[in-house]
């Protein structure tokens, strides 16, 4: 019986790349493949400089034990992988956006990567964007590399009358204000400066959620007071229940600065919200062209947003529309196109 074997450093009971792989090997043994998971022994108080590259000669010693036949899919960037799935996007395209620094895992990822995607038999890139970079960046043959879209658990069904009731109640939002929503941990990529710059100019009413993890909280709630829109924009934290936010809101808004593919982008839109983001973003990809952004701090999406606020007929043609455009981009669509791709290299 032919097996593969999954590199992925971390383990964890939750989070978007663990979901995929609890499908994904379900999907396998279905058709009577095994599967196993090579999470990393290295210990985690070493710095992750030595971790990353130690990971690496740990599943390279490892594939070299493998039988015939047998399938190394790497979600790490490492040198020895049958399919390397480059769900993190390409880290020199991120630094070029973010700016170098002195940190020495950024040389050692460089070089890592450049081996990963030179060696890799195959490479599934979740977005053109992503493809795009990697040709740019290392000179890649197009042919070897496949766009995978990500997928997700579409919701059958919601209430969102009774979402908006729940959120109302909890942070006393009034009933004709309308809900704008970012989703996202790590707020300087992920545009959350940008999410409020825009928010002080529109001219309507409304209450803003920013739910997600940050370090740097006080520096985000300073900023909503200067720009004049404190009162109005409600930082939660994270939260487990931010498929309610998801229901109730009518707008998201998220101007990240560079994501591969944004799974939620897709989430709000299968709860049938209006969804804007930039063109960094691979997730744009699937919005119609009105909708994307063409940097972060674009200021023609105040008016867009605030067109929409005013139309309600526009608005709820918007989120149908997304919700229909979601209900394509499944987790059973992602391993589908996933296994025929592991078919080709076996």
């Amino acid at each position: 019986m032919r097996r593969v074997f999954f590199a992925r450093a971390g383990e964890s009971d939750y989070g978007g790349a663990e979901r995929y792989l609890a499908r994904l090997r379900e999907a396998l043994k279905e058709l009577g493949y095994e599967s196993e998971v090579l999470h990393s022994p290295i210990a985690s108080f070493l710095p992750s400089w030595i971790r990353v590259p130690l990971y690496e000669r740990y599943i390279c010693r490892m594939r070299e034990k493998f039988a015939p036949g047998d399938i190394l899919f790497s979600l790490e960037r490492v040198s020895c992988a049958d399919i390397y799935r480059a769900g993190d996007g390409v880290h020199r395209a991120f630094l070029e956006h973010k700016g170098f620094s002195l940190n020495p895992l950024h040389p050692i990822l460089l070089h890592m990567e450049r081996r990963c995607f030179e060696n890799s038999s195959k490479i599934i890139a979740n977005s053109r964007l992503v493809k795009r970079e990697i040709v740019d960046c290392y000179g890649i043959d197009e042919d070897k590399i496949e766009v995978i879209y990500n997928g997700i658990n579409i919701p059958e069904s919601f209430d969102s009358a009774l979402a908006r009731k729940r959120l109302s109640k909890e942070f006393s939002m009034k009933p004709e204000e309308k809900m704008i929503l970012f989703v996202g941990s790590g707020f300087e990529r992920k545009g959350v400066a940008e999410f409020l710059e825009i928010l002080s100019l529109l001219k309507g009413e409304y209450r803003a959620f920013v739910v997600g993890k940050e370090k740097r909280m006080g520096r985000y709630l300073s900023m909503a007071k200067r720009l004049g829109i404190g009162e109005r924009v409600v930082f939660t934290g994270p939260r487990r229940d931010v498929e309610l936010f998801y229901a109730a809101a009518d707008i998201f808004l998220f101007p990240t600065r560079y994501e591969p593919f944004s799974n939620v982008v897709l989430e709000a839109m299968s709860y049938a919200t209006a969804v804007f983001t930039t063109s960094r973003n691979g997730a744009s990809e699937i919005l119609d062209d009105y909708f994307v952004m063409k940097e972060p701090l674009d200021s023609l999406v105040a008016e867009k947003i605030d067109r929409l606020l005013e139309d309600e007929e526009s608005l709820l043609l918007a989120a149908r529309k997304a919700r229909e455009r979601a209900s394509s981009f499944t987790i059973e669509r992602n391993a589908k196109e996933t296994l025929a791709l592991i078919g080709k290299v076996v």
